[in-house]
């Protein structure tokens, strides 16, 4: 087997000594792939135990950014609604105040409609008691008129006939004269 190595690495022969290129041995070959074999054995256990474990610390930790990015994200995806719903609210608080005012006023309209609606009936009701009033204060202001109007004609015709006239005949006569007067004539 050192043959096998030796011919390769064999630059010239000169005689009984050969000159091997960069000293390589056998030895130094042997104990170089066992040094290959021990790193690569080194790098498989260190591989397992250490990379692996930082590999899945490193994606954990990837995972937990990512995802406070998205919430993030969407947190601000959320305030962002949020302020256009208030920005709306704002755009809209005038009108809503107009409405507000608007209804107000409608309703101090009405309000102010019925109570001059009421104040229109409670009017009229006194006006139709006064005309009620006045109405039994002139046919009271007949009755005494016609009264006194009975007595001076009944006292006229007293004095006129002396007594020969009835009581049934004085009344006719009183009424006579007061068709013939008028009642509106006396009455106003």
């Amino acid at each position: 087997m050192n043959a096998i190595y030796n011919a390769g690495l064999v630059l010239a022969s000169e005689g009984t000594e050969f000159t091997y290129l960069f000293d390589l041995t056998g030895q130094l070959l042997h104990d170089a792939i066992l040094m290959i074999i021990a790193v690569f054995t080194l790098f498989l256990i260190a591989s397992h135990f250490l990379f692996n474990p930082v590999r899945d610390m490193m994606n954990k930790r990837q995972e937990k950014i990512k995802d406070e990015l998205d919430s993030a994200q969407k947190s601000m995806e959320d305030a962002d609604a949020l302020k256009a719903e208030y920005e709306g609210k704002l755009k809209n608080i005038d009108k809503e105040a107009e409405s507000i005012l608007s209804d107000a006023r409608k309703r101090a309209l009405d309000n102010e409609s019925k109570i001059i609606a009421a104040a229109k009936e409670e009017a009229a009701a006194i006006i139709g008691q006064a005309r009620i009033e006045a109405q039994l204060e002139k046919q009271k202001a007949a009755d005494d008129m016609k009264k006194e109007m009975i007595s001076i004609a009944s006292l006229l015709a007293g004095k006129v006939t002396a007594g020969a006239i009835d009581a049934s005949i004085q009344d006719s006569l009183v009424e006579e004269t007061l068709k013939e007067i008028g009642e509106t004539t006396w009455q106003s």
